[in-house]
């Protein structure tokens, strides 16, 4: 069964543009976001810290369960902040511009 866009092509209607995937995420406050993330040793083990949320605390739920399944690491939600246990920069910032944020 054909879709609707090839019966409007049918039709002689004219195409729609697609709509561009890679729009930034914006918060709630309806700015773009802008990420960081970054390292720290804390009782001599390192902990990966990603902060610059303004979203909406189940958004930080869903990005925490997402970095938890994905780097099978623990991590906690912290003032607006996301730290997990471990060295894991590149994942994270790879994880997160998958997922449409602007990373730093």
């Amino acid at each position: 069964m054909p879709g609707l866009d090839e019966l409007g092509s049918l039709l002689g209607m004219p195409e729609k543009p697609k709509q561009d995937d890679t729009k930034k995420r914006v918060g709630h406050d309806g700015q773009v976001l802008q990420l960081r993330v970054r390292t720290e040793k804390r009782r001599g083990k390192l902990v990966t810290i990603v902060w610059g949320f303004f979203s909406h605390p189940m958004e930080l739920n869903r990005l925490l369960t997402l970095f938890k399944k994905s780097l099978g690491a623990g991590g906690q939600i912290v003032d607006q902040s996301i730290e997990m246990q471990g060295d894991h920069i590149e994942r994270i910032k790879k994880i997160l511009s998958d997922e449409v944020y602007k990373v730093r």
